[in-house]
């Protein structure tokens, strides 16, 4: 059983890695963009209440899978969309290192709310990363009572898939591209 688990992890690692370094195409925009909008939908579903998120922050970065495996090092790679007062601006990449005690893998869905342009600015001019001090929030009804931004960020994730057991340092690192 232990190398079933081992190869099923060591397996989504190379497939995180492969997925990591694909190219963004052109031609695949629309795709993309059913993707955000269907990551912002089943947000909304889970908590209408967070509509306000989207409504009062200055900028947002939607993305709609982030991969992550992990056997001691761990990896994560994503990418979406950057939107400035609720229009598409952008396109975001995060990468993610971890290290520590931790095994597994799994993928979510990221948002990242700004509440000024300070701070969008910082991301879209690279001088952003998120550590281990800034939390992110776990999508589940009633959220929104809970979240809170944190220096001007908040950050919200809907688990899609996986497991992962960890007690690690690990840091995020964006990229933004305009369109």
């Amino acid at each position: 059983m232990k190398k079933i688990l081992l190869a099923s992890m060591a397996l989504f690692l190379i497939l995180s890695l492969s997925f990591a370094y694909g190219e963004w195409d052109p031609r695949d925009r629309a795709e993309e963009e059913r993707q955000v909008k269907d990551t912002i939908s089943r947000l909304l579903s889970i908590d209408p209440s967070l509509q306000i998120y989207f409504d009062k922050a200055y900028a947002y970065a939607v993305l709609p899978t982030v991969g992550k495996g992990a056997f001691i090092g761990g990896v994560g790679y994503g990418r979406g969309w950057f939107f400035e007062n609720g229009k598409a601006i952008g396109k975001v990449s995060i990468t993610q290192l971890s290290a520590g005690a931790q095994i597994g893998g799994q993928a979510y869905r990221e948002i990242i709310f700004f509440r000024d342009k300070d701070r969008a600015d910082d991301f879209k001019n690279g001088r952003y990363e998120m550590g281990a001090q800034l939390s992110a929030i776990v999508v589940t009804e009633g959220v929104a009572k809970a979240g809170t931004y944190t220096d001007g960020v908040a950050v919200f994730i809907l688990p899609t898939a996986g497991f992962m057991a960890e007690a690690s340092v690990s840091g995020q690192r964006f990229s933004f591209e305009p369109f």
